[in-house]
């Protein structure tokens, strides 16, 4: 099988690197040191495999790469079936926080209503019926009881996270 190798960008200079895998160079070991820009020695962001760097000359286009780097948004996949939904602009970014904090309330709303099982069946029906989202809060759910509180406290920290991503967004535009 093949190793990609990841992109990495230096913001400021506006350029883009491969760096060797440290396994190509040193077989059996691992390195995970900081990747350095050759050019001016400042560390330098992991974007992914599947990253394409815009011309060097196109300010705009790295200032949103910059402003969704700082964001959590990066193009990190095995290769094949590329990154996901990556926002073109501004306004598509902050849209796309936003409609995910509106499901990080959802689920809130979730934990709010769910009636916490009592007896053995009623948690074998919940399991059932709501793994995926137990699973979100414990993935040991079938070993122990998933209490509304452990849901209700999980998806506020979320909420929490994507209100900071947010206001990041917001402050970038200024």
């Amino acid at each position: 099988m093949i190793a990609y190798k990841n992109h990495y960008a230096c913001f400021d200079c506006q350029k883009t690197f491969k760096r060797r895998l440290w396994m190509d160079i040193k077989k059996g070991t691992k390195h995970d040191s900081p990747t350095k820009c050759p050019q001016c020695a400042g560390e330098m962001a992991s974007m992914g495999k599947d990253f394409e760097s815009p011309k060097m000359i196109d300010d705009k286009a790295w200032t949103h790469l910059k402003n969704l780097y700082e964001v959590g948004i990066t193009f990190h996949s095995c290769g094949c079936t590329g990154p996901g939904y990556i926002p073109r602009d501004h306004e598509a970014l902050l849209k796309y926080f936003e409609n995910i904090k509106m499901h990080y309330f959802t689920e809130l709303e979730f934990w709010r209503n769910r009636i916490e099982p009592e007896t053995k069946q009623e948690r074998i029906k919940d399991e059932q019926r709501n793994w995926h989202k137990l699973s979100s809060i414990n993935a040991d759910y079938k070993k122990v009881v998933v209490k509304n509180q452990e849901g209700l406290d999980y998806w506020h920290k979320q909420i929490k996270k994507i209100e900071a991503k947010i206001e990041t967004i917001k402050r970038q535009k200024s």
